[in-house]
């Protein structure tokens, strides 16, 4: 059974509290059985009119119901501070182009399960599996890079447990597809670790790189917005600012760890090479209209008439009574 109020259900609640509270007050200060038993009358029907504005009903509650498809796409994103360099589509930062790629990504695989993932100091789902394709747009468009204070050296394996995590409680009969942007450079010290493990969960996907052999400078982030430009972040052993470069032979390696295709992107070229031999077929049931629900307010609409008829003829004969003259009602 569902329920579609007329009115918000605190409000109706209130509502009915109140007036149920004076038909009470009413029946106990009566003088007299036939006046306590219209009060208790009148309650059940304040009863009965506050049910039917509940408008209950048999059935499914009018909404389509929203099934994914049978694709599960997982954006897996370096955020650290070099995903910041300057060297996209002239001296704009890596993560531009990001946003831009998984925003066609996403059009292109419309009816698929989406889920972000970003790594810097921390590996984080910022968005679970959802069908909500704009959920993943509006992700992507507010993605920035970590807090250069909270920088300690970045790692290209970082978002490996994590993964494994996820992408092993990802239903078997779904088609499982991965996509990691980065830029490939490691400034962690000890090595990375391998993405082999992650092979056998995964069905397809691609490794996307950003930057170039010249690099790009890097501009802090305090972790709020300001007027001003942030300064450039320095690097301490020449005291000029720090470069960063593309490190293509690591995210080659990625990608043959996985299994996946490397692609090596630049404003100048669409990401759509990354969609080769993928499929998004759509659960039919998505697009299923809802079927009918079977209203129940009529079978109190019954009780209620038949105690409003019996108020009305109460009230017709108090009418009758005060029209009458005092002395005619005395005889």
């Amino acid at each position: 059974m569902t329920f579609a109020p007329i009115m918000p259900g605190m409000l109706l609640l209130a509502l009915y509290l109140v007036l149920a509270g004076f038909a009470i007050a009413q029946a106990v200060l009566a003088h007299g059985r036939a006046a306590r038993v219209h009060w208790f009358a009148r309650l059940a029907m304040v009863t009965l009119a506050c049910l039917m504005a509940l408008r209950p009903s048999l059935g499914p509650d009018g909404a389509p119901s929203t099934v994914g498809g049978d694709v599960d796409v997982y954006f897996v994103v370096d955020t650290t501070s070099s995903m910041a360099a300057e060297d996209w589509d002239g001296d704009a930062p890596r993560l531009n182009g990001v946003r831009e790629d998984i925003t066609r990504l996403v059009a292109g695989l419309a009816g698929a399960r989406f889920s972000l993932v970003t790594f810097d100091a921390a590996t984080v789902q910022r968005v679970p599996l959802t069908t909500d394709a704009g959920a993943i747009d509006q992700s992507v468009a507010a993605l920035t890079q970590e807090i250069t204070a909270y920088s300690t050296g970045s790692s290209i394996s970082a978002p490996v447990d994590k993964l494994s995590t996820l992408l092993a409680d990802d239903p078997d009969d779904h088609t499982t597809i991965l996509y990691y942007l980065g830029d490939g450079e490691q400034t962690a010290s000890e090595s990375p670790e391998s993405f082999s493990s992650l092979a056998a969960f995964i069905d397809g996907g691609a490794v996307l790189g950003y930057g170039t052999a010249d690099g790009g400078r890097m501009r802090e982030y305090l972790g709020y917005d300001t007027d001003e430009p942030n300064e450039y972040i320095p690097d301490p052993s020449t005291g000029g600012d720090a470069i960063s470069h593309i490190d293509e032979d690591a995210l080659g390696r990625i990608a043959d760890e996985l299994g996946v295709s490397y692609l090596h992107r630049d404003a100048g070229t669409s990401p759509d090479a990354a969609l080769d031999g993928i499929s998004v077929h759509a659960d039919q049931a998505s697009v299923a209209e809802p079927s009918a629900s079977a209203e129940l307010y009529w079978l109190l609409a019954i009780p209620f008439g038949l105690l409003a008829f019996v108020e009305l003829g109460g009230l017709l004969v108090g009418l009758r009574e005060l029209r009458e003259p005092k002395g005619a009602r005395d005889a």
